[in-house]
């Protein structure tokens, strides 16, 4: 069968390629076609279009960008169309991709498949109209999801397991690199590691990065180690990193959370990675209107929490710093309170081992495309 997918950031990539790797388990004549990145490239198929044209953030970059993202998604619709496919994969990004699940299921009818299902949940609950229009199935990868869209909206959806701990499992059951070796792979004194993700967008990490490092700067029997993005030129860090006791290493965030004591981390998919490396971490987003910030959790934002860790565990496992308390005293002083010998450590670890109970031990990949094949070849028959 023809599967067309489309994601739009580095993490859509890497999901993508694993669900890819899957699909061709199930089914030997998969062939795939595109929008995404490098990983998704190795597993084969056509590449359209990169994911790092397609990622902008925030109001003003997409105004400024529009004319490219309105050609983006001309052409996507177009290729769609040419290429027929028999299913498109939807990962994540539903700015763009609710607007191409719209186009597919009215002018195509093409079954369309989300997988990584939007974070409606936390904002924007009125999507729930479009998916249901025009999503045919929902595989979500968080367990409390199960609950919003069935119980409260009345639409079923498959939970697949997470793939991000299946990600970390995989990774840490083949790991078996040295602290020793580590370190000399990257000129590293044999201090402890103090992990920085400052975030996978240049606006996060300039608003993120500077006070990170100037919290962390604060323990000098710790050197700091910043995990670049993958879609981040290593040029963009250096005018934040020149000067400082900061040593970059990029596309290794997984062995460098292996190698850590603790961890800064803006808020996302990484503070999951964090809890699965049971890296002690607190979350830092500097949102840049702190009144905004407060005025949308007021009225539109509909969840407790910002980061993954807390949103499963339905408490607080992990200290976040946003907007009005991201303040550099803040971070120093939460940081303090988890580096090794603190007993707040201790309780944070805790608190993962029930994120990572609440999660399970489904094969998110495996699971989902087998029931992708399973349907798709029901509608056939």
């Amino acid at each position: 069968m023809k599967y067309y997918l489309i994601v739009g950031e580095a993490s859509g990539d890497l999901h993508a390629s694993h669900l890819m790797q899957a699909l061709e388990r199930q089914d030997p004549e998969a062939d795939f076609r595109f929008f995404g990145g490098e990983k998704m490239q190795a597993v084969g198929g056509t590449l359209v279009r990169h994911y790092r044209e397609l990622a902008y953030m925030g109001f003003i970059p997409v105004l400024l960008h529009l004319p490219t993202i309105l050609r983006n998604m001309r052409q996507c619709k177009d290729d769609i169309r040419g290429w027929k496919p028999d299913v498109v994969i939807l990962v994540d990004y539903p700015g763009f991709n609710l607007k191409i699940a719209k186009y597919v299921h009215a002018e195509l009818k093409i079954p369309v498949y989300y997988y990584i299902s939007p974070k409606i949940w936390a904002w924007k609950e009125y999507r729930i109209k479009n998916i249901k229009r025009d999503v045919d199935e929902l595989f979500s990868i968080l367990p409390f999801e199960v609950a919003f869209f069935e119980g409260k909206h009345r639409y079923p959806i498959h939970y697949v397991g997470n793939p991000t701990a299946d990600e970390v499992r995989s990774f840490r059951e083949g790991y078996d690199e040295s602290p020793e070796a580590f370190r000399r792979r990257y000129g590293l004194s044999d201090k402890p590691i103090i992990a920085l993700l400052a975030g996978s967008r240049q606006q996060e990490i300039k608003d993120n990065l500077p006070a990170m490092i100037e919290a962390a700067t604060s323990f000098p029997d710790y050197q700091l180690v910043l995990a670049g993005a993958p879609s981040i030129d290593d040029g963009y860090y250096r005018k934040f990193i020149e000067g400082q006791p900061v040593t970059l290493v990029h596309n290794d965030t997984y062995a460098l959370l292996a190698q850590s004591a603790a961890a800064l981390v803006t808020s996302g998919t990484a503070t999951l990675e964090t809890a699965l490396f049971d890296v002690p971490q607190v979350v830092c987003y500097e949102t840049g209107f702190h009144w905004l910030f407060k005025m949308l959790r007021r009225f539109l934002l509909k969840v407790k929490y910002i980061s993954l860790v807390n949103l499963i565990a339905d408490r607080e496992v992990v200290t976040e710093l946003v907007a009005d308390t991201f303040k550099v005293d803040n971070i120093r002083r939460e940081l303090q309170r988890i580096l090794p010998g603190q007993s707040d450590r201790d309780t944070m670890l805790q608190g993962y081992a029930e994120v990572r109970q609440a999660l399970g031990h489904l094969v998110a990949p495996d699971n989902a495309a087998t029931m992708m094949v399973d349907l798709l070849s029901g509608k056939k028959r």
